[in-house]
This record gives structure tokens, sequence and C-alpha cells, in this order.
């Protein structure tokens, strides 16, 4: 087995007639080529994605890699050894995502690397494995979880009239008043945009009790992706109010970190928002919009209902070392209930210094 991080020299390439060989791998343009050309692939499995996370919260990541007889890629599985001394430890495919997971050619090549995962998280001495996506293990210690979230997603329509008609009726009457407000749209992603952004975010998770993560992750992440990430912001007067990053993916647009602030609901700003992020992600050739996940019985999945999105279950994997369990980073679980109700009233400058500290861990 070839040792190494994504920023270790790569391992030689299995020779041929090697048959599948699972291990830590860094060929970069393999690594590239394999989700480049795989039907299941998500920006999450994208290299681009998981050295922005590693770039942004030091934590380190491990691509696991099955080589086939010609010596090409026919599995990979990359994964960010997230550590906090709040949360605990775990492998999480893919940090700081909503997907990821095993991607391969088969089921078969998939169990080979989900026992690859089990044998690195115990060389670690890591407790557990979070797959957020892909192939769902059966082998022993693993476990899916569903009954938690749901994604969100359905086709673009081809105009504005046919998006509109698209919502349903209540909904699509307050998009209506948002379009016909003196509200302004701006989108981009240089400095100013940047940090018009992360403070609309930073303001909006203090507000439901959440930390924030660092904006050098929002920063990594824009760089990353380049033209495939962009922001959207509505401002009132030329104030702020509302804000979303998006990734753009294979024709699908992915509003990925939004929020608004306290006045925004009043201004339909969010409306406005999503509205006009379909209307961008036209112009850049998409075809798909996904809404992203939700927890089920929240306010978020309700809105996203509203416009018409039909839930769909997200099932996720997770393998526990013997005796060992779960981390806890929901922070809707009673456990975190005081924290929560004291950060919101937290300062935001208070806030936008501890978060990003505390939410590093999260992974």
């Amino acid at each position: 087995m070839a040792q190494g991080g994504v920023n270790a020299p790569p391992p030689p390439i299995a020779p041929a007639g090697a048959g599948i060989a699972a291990g830590l791998a860094t060929d970069a343009a393999a690594w590239d080529a394999y989700v480049a050309q795989h039907p299941d692939a998500t920006p999450f499995h994208s290299r681009a994605w998981c050295q922005a996370v590693s770039a942004a919260t030091g934590h380190k990541c491990h691509l696991l890699a099955e080589y086939g007889a010609d010596g090409r890629i026919v599995g990979l599985l990359p994964l960010h050894h997230v550590r906090s001394p709040l949360f605990g430890q775990a492998l999480v495919a893919s940090g700081f995502a909503v997907d990821g997971g095993i991607l391969a050619d088969s089921l078969d090549i998939a169990m080979v690397l989900a026992d690859a995962a089990t044998d690195l998280a115990r060389s670690l001495g890591v407790p557990s494995i979070e797959l957020r996506g892909g192939a769902l293990p059966d082998g022993e210690g693993w476990a899916g979880e569903e009954g938690v979230y749901a994604g969100f997603e359905r086709d673009l329509a081809g105009d504005d009239e046919a998006e509109l008609l698209a919502i349903p009726r209540k909904q699509r009457a307050e998009v209506r008043k948002a379009l016909a407000s003196d509200l302004i749209v701006t989108t981009g992603g240089d400095a100013a945009e940047r940090d018009d952004h992360y403070r609309i975010y930073a303001t909006s998770v203090r507000n439901l009790g959440t930390p924030v993560f660092p904006k050098a992750l929002f920063d990594a992440v824009l760089d990353a992706f380049g033209e495939d990430a962009d922001i959207l912001t509505i401002r009132d007067g030329g104030r702020p109010v509302a804000s979303v990053l998006s990734l753009y993916w294979r024709g699908t647009v992915m509003p990925y970190w939004g929020g608004g602030l306290a006045e925004a609901r009043g201004l339909r700003a969010n409306e406005l928002m999503y509205f006009e992020l379909m209307r961008h992600a036209r112009t850049k050739g998409c075809t798909r919009f996904d809404f992203g996940r939700s927890k089920l019985g929240t306010g978020p999945f309700a809105y996203k209902k509203n416009w018409g999105f039909e839930p769909e279950p997200r099932v996720y994997a997770r393998w526990l070392a013997p005796g060992e369990c779960p981390r806890d980073t929901n922070p809707t679980s009673a456990k975190y209930k005081l924290q929560v109700d004291l950060w919101k009233k937290l300062p935001l400058w208070a806030a936008n210094r501890i978060g990003p500290l505390i939410a590093r861990g999260l992974g």
C-alpha cells in the first residue's frame, strides 16, 4: 500500500496485470480524470473541493484509490481526517460536504474501498467513518443512517414565466412581489462580494445559534472552482441583505452557503435571491437546480417544499469501531440546546472570532 496525503509525491501506478490494489494515492491527474468520467461524481469528490477544504481547515485529505489491471483508477474515496476537541474525530467523505462517499465502477470495488477505509481508520486510531453519499457498505461495523435528511432537486424551466409557473401559487405570488421590488441583484466573486457574503452568512448562522465556518473555507472554494462558483447578493438601496455562494456542476446549480439578515424576510429578499439564481444559472447553461439537503421537520425543509421541490431521502453510512459512539454534530440536538440559546445572544464580532474555531471541527 502506498502511503501519503494529497500533497505527497504520487505513488507508482499499479502495473498492467496487477489486478485491483486499494491504498492511499496522490496521483492528481488520475484523480481528476476519474472524477471527470464517472457519471455519479459530485463536486465533493473533486480534487478542487478536497484540497480547498484541507487548505482552509487543516484537515488532511487521505485519497483511497483502487487501480485496475491496466493501471487506471477504478474507484476512489477521499476522506478528510476531521479532528476536534469538542466533537472528537472521524474520517469524513467529504469534509464540509452534503455528498461524496465511495465512487466506484462496481459494488465489489466499492466494498474493497470500504474495507480499506476501515483499515485506515484503525491505523490512525480514528473511531468512526462518515460517508455522505455513494455506495453504502454493509460489512462489520457499518450502518446506514436514514430519516434525517432529504435532498431537493428539479429541472429548471426554459424561461422566467415557465419558471414562475413551476412554483406553487402561494410562493409564486411572493416571488412576483419580490420581482416588482426595488431590490438590486449583483453577482461575482471579488473581494467585496466575498466580504458582503460572509458578513451576511455569519450573521444568519449566529441568529440560528450555530458557529460560522472560517472565511478561508469560502475563499478557498471560490478560488479552487473558478468560473464554476460565484456569489449572488440581494441589495436594498445598496446594502446587502441576502447572499448565496453557489457551485455549478455538470449543468446543475447548487446554492450551497446562503443566508439573509433579519430584514430579508420582510423584503422578500430570499425569494428574489433564489429566483434570480435560477435565471443566472440558465445563462451559465444549467438545466437543473439542486436546492441542497435539509433536516426533516425543519423550517428549511418546509421552505423548499413551498417552492415545489419534492424531498428525496438521503441515506448516509457510518462505521464505528467496537464500543464507540457516533459524533454528535447536530445543532438541533437536545445536548446543545443551552449552547445554541447562548450563541444567539453573542455579539457578532465575538461569534465571528470564536465560531470558526468551533465550526472547523464539524467537518
